[in-house]
């Protein structure tokens, strides 16, 4: 009899014990947020934010964050890239695999094409942008040149200048495509949009903080978080000098594959991974904002005889981010090396626009004063850096400098 009395006492014990461990277990996971242990681990946050219209992705958008230097860089992910989509075994379009319910392979076609990991993922359709631009009471966008459409089924009118877009209008001017536009300024306009959008909820950050607003305004948003995370990640995000994010369009060239058109990756995709490489160093660098910031201008000249070869490195170039302003060819087309032509002042700078193409021959050019006030009268020096392309570049780097 004392046996079992023993061994009923033990097993109240044990009981008791496991509910003291189940307790506090359910405080910690309640009480701990993702964005705190992102936040507490001190690395890149990437979040996926997904325009949405019919259940299709109309604009899909990377945002690297890090939180100990505040910048921020955004990468434009096409629905038309042509990827060899693992979930079905073939080349196809990235968005082929988007799911609106359960968007896990669509995050992992993205996470392999970028080598990175997405820790949180925003969805907003048409219909809630509406809602959503509504309540930040408009965006501000510049509109370059006047629209104006019309056939059976739409009217698309928007005029030229800088326009504060409501929630009709936003969602229009986000998702609309028209025959004659010509697809890069399409993008353009939606990444521009993006920029916009983005700006105009760090602006309203106040007023999103008021518990009943962020109720109503996340309430758009589908996610896997919930209003105490995203309020937190948001919060976050006000940190962000928006004027400095440069989007960074994923890249490649346009083919028929099994009948469709097809944006496939330059150099099976090692590119765009080398650039997000690029691009988290420079996010996660101690160097003084305006030395890693500043743009430097570029002129790519062509000295060889292959047709097209300084188009193609300048595209190279932008998704590097490098801000190319003149293609052309060189006084020849018989140049042995490849040459790197800098003006702008800052050594390291230059070197790491020249290691993108693994160029050793770098070669300083003085601007005079003279040069300086001459301004643009002066096209010889519009440029920080000259890229001459020889006969040693084969397309993506320079071989045997």
């Amino acid at each position: 009899m004392k046996i079992k009395i023993d061994a009923s006492r033990l097993l109240l014990v044990l009981i008791i014990l496991l509910l003291v461990v189940g307790i506090v277990l359910a405080v910690h996971t309640f009480r701990s947020n993702p964005v705190e242990d992102a936040l507490s681990t001190n690395r890149v946050i990437n979040v996926l934010f997904v325009i949405e219209e019919n259940k299709i992705p109309v604009s899909t958008y990377l945002l690297m964050y890090y939180p100990a230097t505040r910048r921020a860089a955004i990468f434009d992910i096409p629905g038309d890239l042509g990827l060899l989509i693992a979930k079905i075994n073939r080349y196809d379009r990235i968005d082929r695999v988007y799911d609106p319910v359960r968007i896990g392979s669509f995050e992992n076609e993205i996470e392999r094409l970028l080598g990175i990991e997405i820790n949180f993922s925003i969805v907003i359709t048409k219909e809630n942008l509406v809602s959503m631009v509504d309540l930040l009471e408009g965006v501000g966008i510049f509109i370059p040149s006047a629209v104006t459409y019309r056939d059976d089924d739409k009217i698309i009118l928007f005029p030229s200048g800088m326009t504060i877009l409501d929630g009709d209008k936003a969602s229009v001017y986000a998702t609309y495509s028209l025959p004659y536009e010509d697809r890069d300024m399409e993008v353009f306009r939606r990444q521009r949009f993006f920029l916009g959008l983005f700006n105009r909820q760090i602006q309203m950050n106040d007023m999103l903080n008021n518990p009943s607003a962020a109720k109503m305004y996340y309430s758009f948003f589908r996610t896997g978080m919930n209003q105490r995370t995203l309020t937190l990640l948001f919060n976050e995000f006000a940190h962000i000098d928006t004027d400095r994010i440069n989007i960074q369009s994923v890249g490649g060239n346009l083919r028929e594959v099994s009948g469709q058109m097809l944006i496939i990756p330059h150099w099976d995709g090692n590119l765009v991974k080398e650039v997000v490489r690029q691009t988290l160093g420079t996010l996660t660098s101690e160097i003084e904002d305006h030395l890693i910031e500043r743009t430097l201008t570029v002129e790519v000249l062509n000295g060889t005889a292959v047709n097209g070869l300084a188009g193609r490195t300048a595209e190279i170039l932008r998704s590097f981010g490098y801000d190319v302003i003149s293609i052309g060819n060189a006084d020849r087309n018989n140049y042995e090396s490849t040459v790197v032509i800098h003006r702008s002042g800052d050594e390291n700078m230059v070197k790491d626009f020249a290691d993108v193409i693994r160029c050793t021959n770098i070669r300083s050019e003085v601007v005079s004063k003279d040069d300086e006030n001459a301004g643009s009268q002066n096209m010889e020096y519009s440029a920080d850096i000259t890229l001459l392309i020889g006969r040693n570049f084969n397309g993506r780097y320079v071989v045997g400098n």
